[in-house]
């Protein structure tokens, strides 16, 4: 009995710097971590692909357990037909993961005894359902007729075999659902009704067994459904109904013009830009992790969290390499042309974070497409000091920069400078990393300080008094 690898459960019960854009040279860095979905034991993913009212709907299958028990009803706004959906590599939805995962980052100190010019120093379908009916002794089409439920499509896709519904009322369908082995949540009449008052179809599939164990597939590959409606939203509310705590669902949206936004609940950056210290290199998943909660918390737990908004032709830094047209193609994003060249390429992606519970989100997620195309990431940046901060670095530059001995006046500039960067830029960069990791996170901000002093190389200090001692009056 074939078994999936155990991945999460949530959603799916229900459903190098920036060469385009000059303006983000500012965010230039090395790229160091990335917090991914794999920090979350509770996640979805869904990526979806927007232009004018076509939509492409791309479900992660999140799913754990025996193969044969998995299914999936999602309700779409209308009528799915074959040439409508798709069977989806995962790398697509891992690379858009890893493309836009908040990242960490490090900067190394300039030399703070860098000479500049002498003038600066001063400057600052009908056979899926004849097998289906075969399969159930020729109850399958008869039943759903007796409980006021229509196949309005039926057909195959991959490992999958789909069926497009609609329903006159909510305990028919799931009574239909449970006949036919759909292991819908407790307590879905409720949910279910309310999208069949708004005549909305159910997207329905299950798993294929002889399909899947000729596919070699160790899991089951992303659903990838297109349509044309004006509702541009996505239906979280079936897979609140068995949910056990907080969900995270993680949304891609993918769109020609700009961020996309929830208009019935906030959408609010995450915080994102701070200095953090050194030793956050080996903890940045946690840390990522608190970070979020904490937050989460504070914003009162219906928010929606920009993680990532940025033009798909580049990144800055880059988590990992942009996706090829290939790729952006496999995404769903049907509106490039063969013959465009990259810097052509109009698609914006909109990284969006929900951690949901059923009190805190009764409603279904709806989204707009706006023009606003300002940058945003979650980054969080480390800086390194200058390693060979010291004396013999600041008179070497008498050779490097000028090939002769240093004037008096030279000599003042890099003492002063090189004495600034020791006693107060470090040091005041270390209290502020402190306060930033503990207002972030919530951490006890004397233990932060000792960890910094303890784990952080220090620069050495000055020897400038021996060799240039005082003047005497």
């Amino acid at each position: 009995m074939k078994r999936l690898r155990p991945l999460a459960t949530g959603l799916i019960v229900a459903i190098a710097c920036l060469i385009f854009a000059p303006s983000a040279w500012a965010f230039c860095g090395f790229y160091v971590a990335q917090a991914d979905t794999s920090l979350y034991n509770e996640a979805s993913q869904v990526m979806i692909a927007r232009n004018g009212d076509r939509t492409v709907l791309t479900m992660a299958n999140d799913y754990q357990g025996e193969v044969q028990d998995f299914a999936l009803v999602v309700p779409v706004p209308t009528v799915i037909q074959p040439e409508q959906v798709n069977v989806a590599e995962s790398t697509i939805i891992d690379r858009l993961d890893a493309f836009s995962a908040p990242r960490l980052v490090e900067y190394f100190d300039e030399d703070p005894c860098y000479l500049p010019c002498a003038e600066c120093i001063d400057a600052d379908p009908s056979a899926t359902i004849d097998r289906l009916t075969e399969e159930s002794g020729g109850a399958f089409q008869s039943l759903a007729e007796a409980l006021g439920i229509t196949i309005e499509a039926a057909f195959s896709a991959g490992e999958y075999d789909i069926l497009i519904l609609s329903a006159e009322e909510s305990n028919g369908l799931e009574t239909w659902l449970r006949q036919n082995n759909y292991q819908i949540p407790t307590g879905a009449s409720e949910v279910l009704g309310a999208y069949i008052r708004q005549d909305m179809k159910f997207f329905v599939a299950k798993v294929n067994l002889d399909e899947f164990d000729q596919s070699g597939y160790q899991r089951l590959r992303p659903l990838q459904i297109a349509y044309e409606s004006p509702r541009f939203m996505l239906p979280i509310r079936l897979g609140m109904t068995n949910a056990q705590g907080p969900q995270d669902l993680v949304v891609y949206l993918l769109t020609s013009q700009g961020q996309v936004e929830v208009t019935n609940y906030r959408t609010v950056e995450v915080p994102s830009n701070a200095d953090i210290p050194l030793f956050i290199q080996d903890e940045f998943g946690p840390f990522y992790s608190e970070l979020f909660q904490r937050s989460y918390e504070q914003r009162g737990r219906n928010i929606a969290f920009l993680e990532y908004a940025w033009d798909l032709r580049g990144c800055d830094p880059c988590a990992a390499d942009p996706p090829s047209l290939d790729e952006m193609r496999q995404a769903g994003i049907f509106w490039l042309e063969d013959d465009m060249e990259p810097w052509e390429f109009n698609v914006f992606i909109t990284r969006l974070h929900v951690r949901y519970t059923r009190d805190k989100f009764p409603e279904d997620l709806t989204f707009q497409e706006t023009n606003n195309r300002r940058l945003f990431q979650g980054r969080y940046v480390m800086h390194h000091a200058f390693a060979d901060a010291n004396e013999q670095a600041c008179l070497a530059k008498k050779t490097e920069y000028r090939g002769y001995a240093l004037s008096d006046r030279e000599i003042e500039y890099l003492r002063q400078s090189h004495q600034n960067y020791i006693a107060h830029e470090v040091p005041e960069r270390f209290e502020r990393e402190a306060k930033n990791l503990a207002r972030l996170t919530g951490r006890d901000l004397s233990t932060i300080r000792r960890r910094i002093s303890a784990e952080v190389p220090q620069p050495q200090p000055s020897v400038w008094q021996l060799r240039y001692p005082p003047q005497l009056p």
